[in-house]
């Protein structure tokens, strides 16, 4: 769930970064212009075709490359086990690939998603992938062992809904949009905060306000990131009860809230699981950057449906 997004706006933030600096230091050893700037002073001193064009290319290539490696990175940051089908398979490990396959036929998916599970005590589960064809679902071993079948089911589900929604293509298309605000900005504000400076000094207090500014901007950017994403899970989740039932997807919703109640009269706040659950009731501020709804305007609007 919150895993998804979480590892995508990480890794992009981290290309990003990476592409600016490597482009900053090839400019500098080569001398080739990266300055985006006429001879005119101020803001119209600023080339902003060029700039645009390269905030594009820059903004889509760290958005399509995260991606790319979104599959690779969950496995390795998650320590994700990989379930091979053809295998010999615990009771539950066959359990959950059976779940996973079926709601994936049953989602109209051509080719079925690598199936995972990684050792976590928080309960979660998180689907990713660069294409329907290479697509990753994942289920935390808490969840395995706090939920019941029906509530598996229904998370599965709700994971499998993404997958056939194409959402992290979607995101990324999204993202790479933000990211060419991103490093437009970063850049114009950049060249600014260096005309303050002496000659010598602009260079160094440029590459460094790039990517400071790039970094801030990210971070706000990721706000409107986390707002289209609380909207897809609304979507997935009315996926996830045509797949499995509405009262399966409903009830995931349920066990979900029933455990963060026990967890906040246990106050386990340094269970990284509750800390996931308990994100929107920390105030508005942090619910800008949730990248999922209130659990209970979830359950709400699947029960309108």
């Amino acid at each position: 769930m919150v895993k998804r997004i979480f590892l995508f706006l990480l890794t992009n933030i981290l290309v990003l970064t990476t592409i600016v600096i490597i482009w900053s230091i090839i400019t500098s050893v080569t001398g080739i212009s990266g300055s985006f700037e006429n001879q005119a002073g101020g803001m119209a001193g600023i080339n902003y075709g060029s700039l645009l064009v390269f905030s594009l290319l820059v903004g889509f290539i760290g958005s399509f490359f995260s991606l790319a490696i979104s599959r690779w990175i969950a496995k390795k940051m998650m320590n994700v086990k990989v379930l091979d089908p053809n295998a010999s398979l615990s009771q539950q490990e066959r359990a959950v690939v059976d779940k996973v396959h079926r709601l994936s036929r049953a989602a109209g998916l051509m080719h079925m998603p690598e199936v995972g599970i990684y050792q976590s005590a928080e309960v979660n589960a998180f689907a990713t992938g660069p294409t329907k064809k290479r697509s990753l679902v994942a289920v935390s071993s808490g969840l395995l062992h706090e939920l019941d079948d029906d509530a598996i089911e229904g998370v599965i589900a709700h994971e499998i809904s993404h997958v056939a929604n194409g959402d992290m293509v979607t995101m990324s298309l999204l993202q790479g949009i933000v990211n060419t605000f991103v490093v437009f900005l970063s850049r114009i504000a950049a060249i600014l905060v260096s005309r303050l400076v002496r000659s010598e000094l602009e260079f160094v207090v440029r590459f460094a306000a790039v990517i400071i500014f790039q970094i801030l901007f990210s971070i706000l950017g990721s706000i409107v990131v986390s707002a289209f994403s609380r909207y897809r899970e609304y979507r997935a989740d009315h996926g996830g009860a045509d797949l499995a039932g509405r009262d399966k997807m409903t009830h995931a919703l349920q066990s979900l809230k029933a455990r963060t109640k026990m967890a906040q009269i246990n106050d386990r706040t340094d269970d990284a699981a509750v800390q996931t659950m308990k994100i929107n009731g920390k105030g508005a501020l942090i619910t800008l950057f949730s990248s999922h709804p209130d659990i209970d305007d979830r359950i709400k609007r699947l029960e309108q449906k």
